[in-house]
């Protein structure tokens, strides 16, 4: 048997001593992540990254980054997710825009207030990711590379 991880991207975004996270309902009750979602058949880390941002706040987002790459195995069976998580800036906004299902509101919210609310993050990579940026961890998008299908 071959175990895989489930690829997912996020995004890390600070304005003002605030940081970007969607609010959404899950199979566990309301939780709070950053912008992130599933890596799509064929599109590049960055380009998932860009999308599920979009699709999640209605923000559009330049990566700048990697903050980091994370492997969260869940406890459920072989389920595990391998996250990387973008830095980047905020281009634009459309507040007309509707957001994906599931998803009740974006919100800037200040560390502390992420940190009261840490019982309801998805996942521990939420404050990790946060954590790593506030470090300053920062890696060039050059690590990363691309192939197109070749068929």
């Amino acid at each position: 048997m071959i175990w895989k991880p489930n690829v997912t991207v996020a995004a890390v975004l600070e304005r003002d001593g605030r940081f970007l996270l969607v609010e959404e309902e899950t199979e566990y009750g309301i939780r709070f992540n950053q912008p992130a979602g599933h890596l799509d058949w064929g599109e590049s880390l960055l380009d998932a990254a860009v999308r599920e941002t979009l699709e999640e706040t209605a923000y559009t987002m330049r990566p700048q980054s990697l903050v980091g790459v994370y492997l969260y195995p869940t406890g459920a069976g072989d389920l595990a997710y391998l996250r990387f998580a973008f830095a980047g800036e905020i281009v634009a906004h459309d507040p007309a825009r509707q957001l994906d299902a599931g998803i009740l509101a974006a919100h800037w919210l200040t560390v502390d207030e992420i940190r009261a609310r840490q019982a309801q993050h998805r996942s521990p990579m939420v404050l990790r990711c946060i954590d790593d940026w506030l470090a300053g961890r920062r890696y060039p998008l050059q690590l990363l590379s691309h192939f197109p299908c070749a068929g």
